[in-house]
């Protein structure tokens, strides 16, 4: 292998977690590493049920699924309307016939 192109390796490098605060050691190439989530507050290792907000894409989704079932509602009352209407409108002697 060649010499001195492989980085230092820190035995005792720190990683704080910014939501829990949550601090260890371990080995990395950095003295000091941050982390949003870690092991002890992750969901997947947790358990819990919760939304971990990264840059709004949890609101934004929550949106989109709101704005979806408005639609899908808009759409069922139209489709109701049409029917109520095509069952007022006079039929024509061809239809009355047709039925009798």
């Amino acid at each position: 292998m060649k010499p001195d192109i492989h980085p230092q390796i820190y035995e005792d490098a720190q990683v704080a977690c910014s939501s829990c605060g949550n601090v260890f050691t371990t080995a990395s190439t950095k003295k000091v590493i941050h982390v949003e989530v870690c092991s002890r507050c992750h969901p997947y290792f947790t358990g819990e049920h919760r939304f971990i907000d990264a840059k709004g894409r949890v609101d934004t989704f929550q949106k989109k699924i709101e704005a979806a079932k408005v639609m899908q509602q808009n759409i069922s009352t139209k489709k109701q309307k049409k029917q109520k209407q095509e069952e007022e409108t006079p039929k024509t002697l061809r239809e009355l016939l047709s039925e009798a």
